[in-house]
């Protein structure tokens, strides 16, 4: 049986899975602006991060990190990224309200394979049989959720040069602009000022009728 459990609920469960192999590049946990939050989702607001948990195999499945963020329910007026976003749940992180809509700022799996096209782009391309491309973008929108807002600078990721070639296995022997492995656009290498510069894209995909 597969049950779900807070972090305030469970929180030995929360650090099971906190604790447990990444799922993401390492490149991708490093962010300027998201690193100096995601550590504290679960001590500031523990009752939005949750486990998915198989009882009888008795091991954490999976970890969801979410918060509350004031919306008009129209796209325009959706954070620009995750980074801004993330520093709109932790403002307004003492206000309550009833949750009307999940809206989740999606990294397309796929994307890495095309980093050099823009995310407007990229969103908008479908199979031959009318489904989204992306697998990701797909199993959301079987879900019930609709493509909203590209977010062409959503995640900003900056460190220096050597940084960039632990995090990527890759040498950046001169400046200018790379693709590299699981990147969904390219990084800019700046040798002189030893800075490597990234801007994760992602989309916002809303699923409508969430009620909590």
């Amino acid at each position: 049986m597969i049950t779900v459990h807070t972090a305030a609920e469970r929180p030995g469960l929360w650090k099971v899975g906190y604790d447990a192999p990444s799922v993401w590049p390492e490149y991708n946990r490093h962010g300027d602006v998201i690193s100096q939050w995601w550590g504290l989702l679960d001590e500031e607001l523990p009752e939005f991060q949750f486990v998915l948990y198989d009882d009888e195999a008795d091991s954490v499945l999976a970890q969801g990190f979410t918060g509350p963020l004031a919306w008009t329910g129209q796209d325009e007026a959706l954070p620009d990224g995750i980074d801004p976003a993330i520093e709109q749940i932790f403002a307004q992180r003492r206000s309550r309200a009833p949750v009307s809509a999940l809206c989740a700022p999606v990294r397309p799996s796929w994307k890495q394979r095309y980093p050099l096209t823009p995310i407007e782009d990229y969103i908008r391309w479908r199979r031959a049989d009318g489904q989204l491309l992306d697998p990701w973008l797909r199993t959301h929108e079987r879900l019930g959720a609709r493509v909203a807002t590209p977010l062409p600078r959503s995640l900003r990721i900056t460190g220096t040069v050597a940084d960039w070639e632990s995090w990527t296995d890759l040498a950046y022997p001169q400046s200018g602009d790379y693709v590299f492995p699981e990147g969904l656009a390219t990084v800019h290498i700046d040798r002189t000022a030893d800075r490597g510069s990234y801007w994760e894209p992602n989309v916002w995909l809303i699923h409508p009728g969430i009620e909590a």
